[in-house]
């Protein structure tokens, strides 16, 4: 199981211009400043909502083992805990997408304030951040403890600058996969834009050269070969989610389907 351009491109494109010299500006710090507020302003319209998402509300989770740092345990209702050498590869069906790094590119459109496209050397520009955590696969298996590296939709988000009316957020993917979040579960600091897994770039079978994660909800809602986030103003299912699977995928409640 597998579990998508409006405006100019902005954002790291424009603020990695070279600049006429000393006094004329610092644009790694403005992208800093500029993703610093831009967090805290997700942050301060989201964080309630944040706390209210099943994993962060739920009093008694159920599954098996040692609780993971959020408190639920590691091994969710119905999973079977596979070896990382064993991880299973999901797709559509349809074939693999082969897209190089050199070729990638992140659209961030819908509604936005500043529309981005991002390519590969853009997201590797943009703070990186290491992330231990469980992937759980809807269809019965989990791998613990992987080591993800990548960067925070949140960091992305916060470029793109939302819309005071964007409530949720659809991935697309290569291969014409799409999956829907509600922006309180997409902009939580663990869901990541993921080039590497256990120090090595994604393989292309796994979604490289980009794939998100979201280790917090079943792992169908983190698109493989990621080509475009957009933002709504109101819900929409994505692939599987009108196919009849759960809207929420919440593992630790065994949510898998309507």
């Amino acid at each position: 199981m597998h579990r998508g351009c409006a405006g100019a491109r902005a954002g790291l494109g424009s603020s990695r211009r070279a600049r006429g010299g000393p006094g004329e500006g610092h644009p790694v710090d403005d992208q800093q400043r500029r993703i610093a507020e831009g967090v805290a302003l997700l942050r301060a319209r989201f964080g309630e909502r944040m706390k209210a998402t099943p994993s962060l509300a739920d009093a008694s989770p159920q599954g098996e083992g040692p609780a993971n740092r959020h408190g639920m345990p590691k091994e969710p209702p119905g999973q079977n805990v596979f070896e990382k050498h064993e991880w299973p590869v999901m797709d559509l069906g349809t074939g693999t997408p082969d897209v190089a790094p050199e070729r990638w590119r992140l659209v961030v459109d819908g509604a936005v304030e500043a529309p981005l496209e991002l390519s590969y050397a853009d997201l590797l520009a943009l703070p990186q951040v290491d992330e231990e955590a469980d992937f759980h696969c809807v269809t019965g298996w989990s791998i613990l403890d992987v080591a993800f590296r990548g960067v925070r939709l949140e960091t992305v988000l916060a470029l793109a600058r939302p819309t005071a009316e964007a409530t949720h957020l659809m991935a697309h993917s290569a291969d014409g996969y799409s999956t829907n979040l509600p922006l309180e579960e997409a902009l939580k600091p663990d869901v990541l834009l993921v080039h590497a897994v256990e120090g090595e770039p994604v393989a292309r079978d796994h979604g490289g050269p980009v794939r998100m994660v979201v280790p917090q909800l079943y792992a169908w809602k983190g698109a493989k070969w990621l080509t475009r986030l957009e933002l709504m103003t109101q819900d929409r299912r994505g692939y599987w989610e009108i196919r009849g699977y759960s809207n929420t995928a919440y593992p630790w409640r065994d949510d898998r389907t309507w």
